[in-house]
């Protein structure tokens, strides 16, 4: 699906510093992603790409500047609290997942912040294991995965409250080869399906699968490339 002419995330002039303002993490960086856009932020090591996705996704505040969600400043606890809960999903390179709970009780997570009852909850979160193919394997605890396996599950856990923008922190970084493409064809589906996907990366083949590159280095976006043409 193309993107269209709303903006969902923006970045007005975004510094974020650490340790006492001895590391400059991000320096003026400005950027709007649009709904509906396949986005890979792309950067050496240590370059500040993952920072820009932990501020966009509001996982962490900006020094200086603001993010914007759907053109609105995301200024209270309350706001941003139901930001990450509703409107964003996560998927981390090393998954998150709760030893102790088994996969469909991990997909279930978000939705204690929902008026879902446990019912409900369960049956959503059986839905969403067979969207990603683990069906199979719902009352397994993740130590009973396989690494692609716990992927599929936190992909599971991010759609759990319909988000209308995923954020993914290297999702193939632990993946084997085969699994990172299946992981890869599970993320051109949701953005098919009209979700807005935001993907850090080193991998360029990762990077390609997307519409549009940002390419981060030394806190700085210093390159941003439309690769496909957004087609009506």
């Amino acid at each position: 699906m193309s993107s269209n002419d709303s903006p969902l995330l923006r970045a007005d002039h975004v510094s974020r510093i650490y340790d006492d303002g001895q590391v400059q993490a991000l320096s003026d960086v400005s950027l709007t992603i649009h709904q509906g856009e396949y986005v890979a932020i792309v950067g050496p090591s240590g370059s500040g790409k993952s920072t820009l996705l932990n501020v966009l996704g509001g996982l962490d505040e900006p020094t200086s500047g603001h993010v914007l969600f759907k053109e609105q400043t995301i200024r209270d606890a309350a706001a941003l609290d139901r930001l990450r809960s509703t409107e964003i999903g996560y998927v981390f390179q090393s998954f998150y997942l709760l030893p102790t709970l088994t996969a469909v009780e991990n997909v279930q997570l978000p939705m204690f912040e929902t008026g879902l009852n446990a019912r409900q909850r369960e049956d959503k979160a059986n839905e969403l294991l067979e969207t990603v193919g683990m069906t199979h394997r719902a009352d397994h605890l993740p130590t009973k995965l396989s690494v692609g396996e716990r992927q599929r599950v936190a992909i599971a856990r991010s759609l759990a409250n319909d988000p209308i923008a995923i954020l993914a922190d290297e999702p193939t970084g632990n993946l084997d080869s085969k699994t990172g493409v299946e992981i890869l064809a599970l993320f051109d589906q949701l953005h098919e399906q009209g979700k807005t996907l935001v993907v850090i990366t080193h991998d360029h083949s990762v990077a390609a699968r997307a519409q549009r590159t940002i390419e981060v280095k030394d806190g700085q976006l210093i390159r941003d490339t439309l690769l496909t043409e957004v087609s009506e």
